[in-house]
């Protein structure tokens, strides 16, 4: 169980300025929570369910909890598409690669059926031609190329948040943020790597979005965000259904 859980209420003083916040003990009761939650979100509906992970190191241990007992046995795999929020234009062996780590983590461990499973592709391809090709991909996932308002493309997204405010790909100060008609677009400056991401369009055609958020350095920028602070890219992410802050003690701060 969280060590606290408070829904986002006008004018309440420890109140996220939008979702619900969970705030567990330490890294490794949130990775518990989260992959619970992942797993039983998966295993109560009757069709299938995309999910879209996130990178970086903070969901790596819920991801090794995905693929190891007992939740590997329960979690529904031949009804779950697996997409990334992100990416590093960079191959899959590449230790920065997002789907790699995936992939190293739980599947390449567990019986998910390969067509199910969907990395951006990165070789031969230009980086704005790997966007289009996700997009494309995307696209056929959902059955249509407009995004339809009550009708998510993604039931479940996990996200982290950067120590200067990004989330999947959305970088500070970088055109992507402007973007409201790709569902997936390159972004060449930023970080060392060339990246693709969702968009805003994309992410907010969630049910649910949880953002992973653990250690003492993403304090003062969840802080700010759970504030109201609206001058970074995590500030701006609205699903069409709900937010779920998932925190360690460390992160939340005075939230806990």
């Amino acid at each position: 169980m969280p060590l606290s859980s408070a829904r986002s209420t006008p004018g309440g003083i420890y109140a996220p300025a939008f979702g619900t916040l969970r705030v567990y003990e330490n890294a490794t009761a949130l990775a518990e929570a989260g992959a619970e939650y992942v797993c039983d979100l998966a295993g109560g509906r009757s069709g299938r369910t995309i999910i879209a992970l996130s990178g970086g190191n903070t969901p790596k241990p819920l991801y090794e909890r995905l693929g190891a007992e007992p939740i590997k046995t329960r979690m529904p795999w031949d009804r779950i598409d697996w997409v990334l929020g992100d990416e590093r234009f960079v191959p899959p062996s590449d230790p920065a690669s997002n789907f790699g780590m995936a992939r190293a983590a739980f599947l390449g461990h567990v019986p998910v059926p390969p067509a199910s499973v969907h990395p951006v592709d990165t070789d031969g391809v230009t980086l704005d031609e790997a966007a289009i090709r996700y997009e494309a991909m995307l696209k056929r996932l959902y059955g249509a190329d407009t995004l339809e308002a009550g009708r998510p493309l993604l039931d479940l997204t996990l996200l982290g948040l950067g120590e200067d405010g990004h989330t999947a790909s959305l970088l500070p100060g970088e055109p992507v943020l402007q973007e409201r008609t790709r569902w997936v677009a390159p972004v060449p400056r930023g970080r060392v790597e060339e990246r693709i991401t969702l968009t805003y369009p994309a992410l907010n055609a969630s049910t649910v979005i949880t953002f992973l958020v653990a250690g003492e350095g993403k304090r003062a920028i969840l802080d700010k965000i759970l504030s109201g602070d609206t001058d970074f890219p995590a500030s701006h992410i609205r699903p069409q259904g709900e937010v779920i802050w998932f925190t360690d003690r460390a992160a939340a701060g005075r939230w806990a």
